[in-house]
């Protein structure tokens, strides 16, 4: 049996992931929303309404669907791909294009694409593509089965974070199918995860799965560092940083070796601030830098908009031992150590703590 006995609520205009291993059915009862797969019992409600009371071909035009690789038809221009749905639903074909040029723009294609055909596209925008004719006809659900796995990992999180864009600006019932959790935990309003045979294991927002995981298989799901990915629910914004570290590349040497302060390593940056990387301040007072001699300052962190988790990983990247914090033009901020950052962990976990042990003592 594909889906056993399967029962959850579909939270509007919200993003829900099923995730669990391969065969536990996430495809099937995807498919069932839409009735390309009929359950052999029980029932699915859309606003109250029971899906099998409306023509099938009715209940699929009003729903969204994008899948791996696109599905795009090869024939078609990508304007006309995109317009496919609503020039089905009986719209002009002028009305039909424009609304296609919008969604071009809404999902971040240049439109100069528009008169392409998809094997002139790469791999993400295709994507873009797909999600763009779901889009097309407005429909208030969208299904997506694995849209963004047969991309590489960058382009994958750049079709991620445009998603949440523009579900932030549309606010669509979404259900999401993905095999991998830190794509669930990313995307997810609520996250149900599917056992073997189709049942489910635990229906939960991300932070509440990382935190309190149903039973062991759950717990095995998540992998060894569910730790590390509850850190993506922390803010960064509460970190202490300092600012003394950080030194401006300068052609006077004597000048700078005046500016730079007692630390091991410091934070290098060119004359708009933007971070170069570290250098020992022996090497700054020895004569000019050599931006290429500098060591890398790994990854950096917005404060603010980063959690916890981007600041930790950047200060694990560097071999300092600290995360650089950037504002949003990329500019230093600051510095922050591991030690610093692993103290603002153990205050959020005590206060977590804390608040369920208030909400349980109500």
């Amino acid at each position: 049996m594909a889906v056993d006995r399967l029962s959850l609520e579909i939270p509007d205009r919200a993003i829900t992931v099923l995730v669990g291993p391969s065969g536990c059915g996430k495809t099937t009862t995807l498919r069932m929303i839409n009735r390309m797969v009929e359950p052999s019992e029980g029932s699915i409600l859309l606003d109250g309404r029971d899906i099998r009371q409306q023509p099938v071909n009715t209940l699929r035009r009003s729903m969204g669907y994008v899948i791996q690789n696109a599905g795009l038809f090869q024939h078609r221009t990508i304007l006309d791909n995109i317009a496919t749905v609503p020039r089905l639903l009986g719209w002009g074909k002028q009305k039909a294009r424009a609304r296609a040029a919008e969604l071009m723009e809404r999902v971040g294609l240049d439109t100069a694409l528009a008169k392409r055909y998809p094997y002139q596209l790469s791999g993400g925008q295709q994507q873009r593509v797909g999600v763009a004719r779901a889009l097309a006809a407005d429909p208030p659900v969208l299904l997506m089965d694995e849209p963004f796995s047969a991309v590489d990992p960058v382009v994958r999180k750049g079709l991620q974070d445009e998603l949440l864009r523009i579900q932030d600006e549309l606010g669509k019932t979404i259900v999401f199918v993905t095999h991998d959790i830190d794509e669930a935990i990313k995307l997810g309003t609520k996250v149900a995860v599917l056992r073997t045979g189709g049942r489910l294991a635990q229906f939960a927002p991300p932070a509440e799965l990382l935190s309190a995981p149903a039973d062991s298989f759950v717990e095995d799901f998540l992998g060894a560092d569910r730790g590390i990915r509850r850190l993506s629910f922390f803010p960064s914004a509460g970190l202490e940083l300092q600012t003394a570290p950080i030194v401006a590349i300068d052609a006077d040497a004597a000048r700078l070796a005046s500016r730079a302060p007692a630390a091991p390593f410091l934070l290098v940056t060119d004359l708009d601030g933007r971070p170069l990387g570290w250098s020992e301040p022996d090497r700054l007072t020895a004569g000019a830098i050599d931006p290429g001699r500098l060591l890398d300052f790994g990854r950096p962190f917005v404060p603010g908009t980063d959690s916890l988790r981007t600041a930790l990983d950047g200060a694990v990247l560097s071999p300092t031992g600290w995360a650089v914090a950037v504002d949003g033009e990329g500019r230093a901020v600051g510095v922050v150590s591991q030690q610093v950052i692993g103290e603002a962990i153990r205050a959020a976990h005590s206060g977590v703590a804390e608040r369920e042990d208030a909400e349980a003592g109500r």
